[in-house]
């Protein structure tokens, strides 16, 4: 018996709170989210290239933060999409004995953890490149020069 009191209470609060709410004016969408426009905007960046540095002659940018991956320096026309089967860039940035060193002029070589297989053997570094690293611009993009669609403080 206590119970079903108990119950009644809480439906009662229930009903009680929602018909409080129902009164005020519901939340205008401009003030949705994060964005400063309403959400039936469609934002568009404006329209950018990138550059048509051809490889090897391309300046590299600072990273974005410690561990970003580099983005790419040169123009990847014909060279995408970059697939298992089809990688142009393994021709001349697959250069293990390049390890760690970043000589003017030459390609810079894949860093030990694209030849660590971090699934099945963590830790063990080959002279094979993992095939979860085949797809490059997964994680490396070209350069462009635009502005950011929102500002960063990271």
């Amino acid at each position: 018996m206590k119970t079903i009191h108990i119950l009644i209470g809480v439906i009662l609060m229930t009903v009680g709170l929602t018909g409080a709410q129902a009164g005020q004016p519901g939340v205008a969408d401009k003030d949705l989210g994060l964005s400063k426009s309403t959400v039936f905007d469609t934002p568009s960046p404006e329209a950018f290239a990138y550059g048509e540095a051809s490889p090897g002659s391309g300046n590299t940018l600072p990273r974005a933060y410690n561990g970003a991956p580099p983005q790419i320096p040169h123009s990847v026309k014909g060279f995408i999409p970059v697939t298992a089967r089809s990688n142009t860039c393994v021709a001349c940035h697959n250069n293990p004995a390049m390890w760690g060193q970043k000589a003017k002029g030459a390609p810079t070589p894949m860093p030990p953890s694209h030849y660590t297989d971090t699934r099945n053997a963590p830790g063990s570094v080959t002279k094979k490149l993992i095939g979860a690293r085949f797809v490059c611009t997964q994680c490396h993009v070209p350069q462009a020069n635009v502005e950011p669609l929102v500002d960063n403080t990271f």
